[in-house]
């Protein structure tokens, strides 16, 4: 059921062309906007307090990104985040570094309370750290928890009334009630910046043109793991880091539903 809608959003995706409102991490706005435009939506990533709500009305999703969190992009986003759900355009949450401080994650428990989310999408710990947990975030990478991926994206998804990504050696999503786990992927995803942010990036455009957003989210992180996986493949011998970010863009470009129908393993 979920891979024939899946397949159908790929196809439908750079045909509706739709319009994904960021609230992003400086470190990674850019690669946000360019796996945006290559999985065939548009991004808008105006920050501004004045102009936030007026942008999300002209949006289809709304991505919203912890990655430098400050008390006035803040703002932006709880005015950003109130206009979408007033919209009714979902909302798709990445706590990026929560459990690493406390201001973050006083920050995202606070968003929370104001916003409703569609979508939440992070590490193991930085989930764990949202729904109370005492995890200790190691920057914005992943350390050690007491749940698997799967019983913490099926509890997160339940406590927190969204769909649950957890990105990791095995990739989790959970509505509260069925759970998917992804088996593709390369270990070399973790040795670039960005990938994280641009995965949410994924599902938000996926979000914005269905309301089977559990969907939206298997088909956003899959997209990742499996383009991930065969842009290693594509690597010559002297192929480094820099090329195989490149190759990772191209293979994100280029995918199909028949790539994803043939490339993608559910554990």
């Amino acid at each position: 059921m979920h891979e024939l809608v899946i397949k159908d959003l790929l196809n439908k995706m750079k045909i509706q062309n739709p319009l994904v409102h960021h609230i992003t991490n400086n470190v990674t706005i850019n690669d946000c906007a360019n796996v945006t435009l290559a999985i065939g939506g548009s991004p808008v990533m105006a920050t501004s307090i004045d102009e936030v709500a007026d942008m999300v009305n002209l949006a289809n999703a709304l991505v919203i990104n912890f990655g430098t969190i400050d008390d006035q992009t803040f703002d932006a986003m709880i005015l950003a985040g109130k206009a979408a759900n007033e919209k009714g355009i979902p909302v798709i949450f990445d706590p990026v570094g929560v459990g690493a401080t406390p201001f973050r994650t006083k920050k995202a428990q606070e968003l929370l309370n104001k916003v409703s989310v569609s979508i939440v999408r992070g590490n193991a710990t930085e989930v764990y750290a949202l729904i109370g947990g005492d995890a200790q975030t190691r920057g914005v990478d992943a350390g050690k928890i007491p749940l698997s991926n799967e019983k913490l994206a099926l509890k997160a998804s339940k406590d927190l009334k969204a769909i649950t990504v957890i990105s990791g050696k095995l990739d989790v999503i959970s509505n509260g009630e069925e759970t998917k786990s992804i088996e593709n992927g390369d270990i070399w995803l973790t040795r670039i910046t960005g990938t994280g942010c641009m995965t949410t990036s994924l599902i938000g455009c996926f979000a914005s043109i269905t309301n089977d957003f559990f969907s939206a989210a298997i088909a956003g992180m899959s997209v990742m793991s499996l383009s991930g996986e065969r842009a290693k493949t594509r690597l010559n011998q002297n192929d480094g880091i820099g090329t195989y970010r490149v190759m990772l863009m191209d293979e994100i470009s280029l995918i199909t539903a028949e790539i994803w129908e043939e490339g993608v393993r559910f554990a």
